[in-house]
């Protein structure tokens, strides 16, 4: 995986807290879903961060069924083992997972694809540890012109920080695009991929809470100072007020493309 995606223990813990709540944990029904899990069926997570997916494929799956997390950022499987230790967490690259052929039921992932250092072997291995009969979801964010909160913010990083730093925003929205992100996964050899938009939506206690999530805790972590964090929440409190709602919350749409396909 690029270092776009990874964090430290510390931002791992921010990420639980703020993230999860925020953007992720909406969607893991909609990816256990896709995936038609059953009870008693062999699943592997892949990119599971602090593991919102994994548990719930867990109750999906339960009884009898046996769940695999594998990341390759230490400190979010520190969270995700604390927090479900009765699934098996492994720190292993999604480009070389570490199963025999046919190995599970199913192959999920959720919002890691974006930060594969090679998308198409991490792909292939997804599909090569699926036994015939089972099934592949994954999802990715739609693309940046579909989300206009973090569209604001990357504009907003740009003038105060310069491109390079609003770039390290913008990767996680880069398969947004349908059409490309099932050639993506067809050129990694799966059959028949179908991609489906959703919508969604982003919700933070307040701007502050928002700011403090993106960069305490996901792409931005240790990208900026303290001043210069200073400096952005005071300019997002202005430029992103469009966002929030009357009760001083922040809202707005966050779409999901979710790519699903089943093994013969």
């Amino acid at each position: 995986m690029s270092d776009a995606g990874q964090v430290t223990a510390s931002a791992a813990e921010v990420y639980d807290e703020f993230f999860l709540p925020a953007l992720f944990a909406a969607w893991t029904p909609r990816v256990v879903a896709a995936a038609t899990l059953q009870p008693g069926q062999r699943v592997v997570d892949v990119a599971c961060g602090t593991g919102v997916l994994a548990m719930e494929a867990a109750f999906a799956t339960s009884p009898g069924g046996h769940i695999v997390g594998v990341d390759l950022n230490p400190g979010m499987l520190a969270v995700a083992k604390r927090k479900a230790p009765e699934i098996d967490w492994l720190e292993a690259p999604a480009e070389s997972l570490p199963f025999e052929a046919e190995t599970f039921d199913a192959a999920i992932s959720q919002f890691g694809l974006m930060f594969f250092e090679d998308k198409l072997a991490a792909i292939a291995e997804m599909w090569r540890v699926i036994r015939p009969g089972g099934r592949l979801a994954i999802a990715v964010w739609d693309s940046l012109e579909n989300t206009p909160g973090y569209s604001a913010i990357t504009s907003l990083l740009a003038r105060l920080f310069g491109d390079d730093v609003a770039a390290l925003l913008q990767s996680p929205y880069s398969l947004g695009d349908p059409d490309a992100l099932r050639a993506l996964i067809a050129r990694a050899g799966v059959t028949d991929p179908e991609v489906q938009r959703m919508p969604g939506e982003a919700r933070f206690p307040s701007i502050r809470a928002w700011m403090h999530s993106d960069v305490r805790g996901w792409t931005l972590a240790n990208e900026l100072d303290d001043e210069q964090y200073e400096r952005l929440v005071a300019e997002a409190e202005v430029e992103l007020s469009r966002f929030v709602t009357a009760d001083g919350s922040v809202r707005f749409a966050h779409p999901a493309l979710i790519a699903t396909a089943q093994k013969s």
